[in-house]
């Protein structure tokens, strides 16, 4: 999109099947607001459903991509296209619950060449699944996360150790961290027992994916530092595209 025709605040695209029964999409209007009331950082947000984000160009002249909870998506392939396009393109990406699990079975299929690699959420038969049920259900659930000094991670949560909100029900399996870690995803964030909850990739503008929930945190009056870092991210790229 041409400066000319930029609006004057970021915009951000929601990738999502937006329903009102679910509660991560019924709170981002209002953190949206405090954003901009607070921080003044103003997002003109547009939802994408993840049918539309399969269309090439879905995501042309947006300057941050959230692929939101959700899942199942009612289009993997939409999901995975919107991850790909803000991951080779540059776009300040964050993505959370759902969103932190198609981040990565993206990177495996794309970038480690695991096209066969699958969530057992769309495929349930998928033999050794990169995206397997957790040992034990994280819905509603509130857990520890330990973030490793000098990434992303710990400049955008102030902490080496945080306590977050949860609502999901699969994760990385372990059997292919060492593989996704080999070919440059870097793990940031994990709970007490090791497993991976914080994926950024190293050398991109803004690229955080947390298996935790920041639309959930608190009240939903004050967002979430990952939100607020996504939003500073857009504000920036928007300030590069138009300069």
């Amino acid at each position: 999109m041409s400066a000319s025709h930029r609006t004057s605040s970021a915009r951000l695209a929601l990738v999502g099947d937006r329903s009102p029964g679910v509660r991560a999409h019924a709170r981002i209007p209002a953190l949206l607001q405090s954003l901009a009331a607070r921080d003044q950082l103003v997002l003109d947000a547009y939802w994408i459903p993840t049918p539309d984000a399969e269309q090439p160009g879905a995501l042309v002249g947006f300057d941050a991509v959230w692929l939101v909870p959700g899942s199942p998506y009612a289009s993997e392939a939409g999901a995975l296209a919107a991850v790909r396009t803000a991951r080779e393109r540059g776009i300040p990406f964050l993505g959370t619950c759902g969103g932190f699990q198609h981040a990565v079975l993206e990177y495996a299929r794309s970038v480690c060449s695991l096209g066969d690699a699958a969530h057992a959420e769309n495929r349930p038969g998928a033999e050794d699944p990169l995206i397997a049920p957790l040992a034990c259900s994280l819905v509603g659930h509130e857990g520890a996360v330990e973030v490793e000094r000098g990434s992303l991670a710990e400049r955008v949560l102030g902490a080496e150790r945080t306590v977050e909100r949860y609502h999901c029900s699969y994760g990385t399996s372990p059997a292919y961290v060492d593989v996704l870690r080999d070919h440059g995803l870097r793990f940031s964030g994990w709970d007490d027992a090791g497993d991976v909850r914080i994926a950024e990739l190293p050398g991109h503008p803004f690229f955080l994916a947390t298996l935790f929930q920041p639309e959930l945190a608190g009240d939903g009056t004050r967002p979430h530092p990952v939100v607020r870092a996504l939003a500073a991210a857009a504000a920036e790229h928007a300030r590069h595209e138009t300069g």
